[in-house]
């Protein structure tokens, strides 16, 4: 795949107005030269999600191992004592209804084992991304939707929680996907405020998205006009045919 970071970031902000940058996430077993290793602590690891937005680095399996669930959806090696964690935290959300036994199977988790997972803005990142993240509103979100009608030949899963658990879905399947977000994710990442959701997209597919997003976001904007139009004219008690309306539209520029 050719890959430009920069112009295909490009290319999405113009399309999709989008206020925080794509971000890219890499899975290998060995970590390259030249980024830096991930130092300090986060709470959980969705919040590299937001650290991405300004640089890349790589993560090791201890980094993420304050999350419970995170390192559950992305196949990390665990300490026994992270298993412990992990069960006292899956005991608290049968407690609540919230993730029963049953509901486990169902969550997605990556197929592979990595060693490291390498987070960056999609701009700069030096490697061809497996599954790449935007941060979109929901008219944002219309435009994905209608790219993925068309890429992928059908609609992409909305799923909830846990909110990682839309990586592993994207790299294991091949086919975009949309997180509404969970309560730990939502908590822990400013960004993901409540008008936003998240958008995953496989890397091997991202030029393809690139292209009908381009196309069907300009659609968007020229049948927003149409329809504004179209709706003034009926309030006004005209009943506009589809030609009158073009018509109206092409007197308006």
């Amino acid at each position: 795949m050719n890959f430009d970071g920069s112009e295909i970031v490009r290319k999405l902000t113009e399309s999709l107005t989008l206020a925080l940058p794509p971000i890219a996430i890499c899975f290998t077993d060995t970590a390259p030269a030249g980024i830096r290793n991930w130092t300090g602590r986060v709470p959980a690891g969705c919040r590299f999600w937001q650290e991405a937005a300004t640089e890349a680095f790589v993560t090791s399996p201890a980094d993420h191992d304050l999350c419970a669930i995170g390192t559950f959806t992305h196949n990390l090696e665990i300490t026994e004592a992270h298993e412990a964690d992990r069960g006292d935290a899956l005991a608290v959300l049968a407690q609540l209804a919230y993730v029963r036994e049953q509901d486990i199977p169902s969550i997605p988790v990556l197929e592979s084992r990595p060693s490291h997972v390498i987070y960056g803005p999609l701009a700069s990142i030096p490697l061809v991304p497996d599954v790449v993240l935007l941060f979109a509103k929901a008219d944002q979100m219309l435009i994905l939707s209608e790219a993925a009608q068309q890429v992928e030949g059908g609609l992409p899963p909305a799923m909830g929680r846990p909110a990682c658990a839309i990586v592993p879905q994207a790299m294991n399947t091949g086919r975009a996907a949309l997180s509404l977000g969970c309560c730990g994710a939502r908590a822990y990442l400013d960004v993901l405020t409540e008008e936003v959701a998240l958008w995953a997209i496989p890397g091997s597919k991202l030029n393809d998205y690139v292209e009908r997003i381009a196309t069907l976001a300009n659609a968007n904007a020229v049948l927003t006009i149409f329809h504004k139009i179209r709706r003034k004219d009926v309030e006004n008690g005209k009943n506009p045919t589809t030609k009158e309306t073009l018509a109206a539209m092409a007197n308006s520029n």
